[in-house]
């Protein structure tokens, strides 16, 4: 027999669809405002950005961009054409590609970041009490554990994610 939702979960479930999808919208107007790119675009700079030499494996990037393959090489293909990141065999075993953030991207970088984390901030962290947003943090922790228990679809413990 199925156990439904009961009334505080609806809520609390219906509430999560909607900023699941409001935020992202939120971010992406932000972005596109101020430089003409989508947020799945700009953590793709990020995660360059935070990596030792301004580069990683295409496939260690899609994970931390929480991109599929397919996506990360179509959004890195846009980011190259501005020429904010190009793409090389890698040095370790000549086999994979790297995605390598460009002085110019890096510069983009630089320029969106403090926009994006006001944009942050004001979304998501000034709308709650010091206590609510670390029960946001404890609760949203709680959730993706019981869907990537293996940490294998996400930053591991000790991975950096700026905002």
């Amino acid at each position: 027999m199925t156990q439904w939702l009961d009334e505080q979960q609806q809520r609390t479930w219906r509430a999560w669809l909607s900023v699941a999808e409001l935020l992202p919208r939120v971010l992406d107007a932000q972005l596109q405002r101020d430089a003409g790119i989508s947020h799945a675009a700009y953590v793709v700079l990020a995660m360059l950005s935070e990596a030792p030499d301004r580069s990683r494996r295409m496939s260690d990037l899609a994970r931390r961009a929480n991109q599929s393959q397919s996506r990360l090489s179509h959004t890195v293909a846009r980011l190259e054409e501005r020429g904010w990141v190009r793409r090389e065999r890698s040095a370790e075993d000549g086999r994979g590609n790297v995605a390598v953030l460009t002085d110019a991207g890096w510069d983009v970088v630089v320029k969106l970041a403090p926009g994006h984390v006001d944009a942050v901030r004001e979304a998501v962290f000034d709308p709650l009490t010091a206590g609510q947003a670390a029960a946001l943090g404890e609760a949203l922790e709680a959730v993706l554990e019981r869907l990537d228990p293996d940490h294998s679809l996400r930053l591991r413990e000790g991975d950096e994610l700026q905002a």
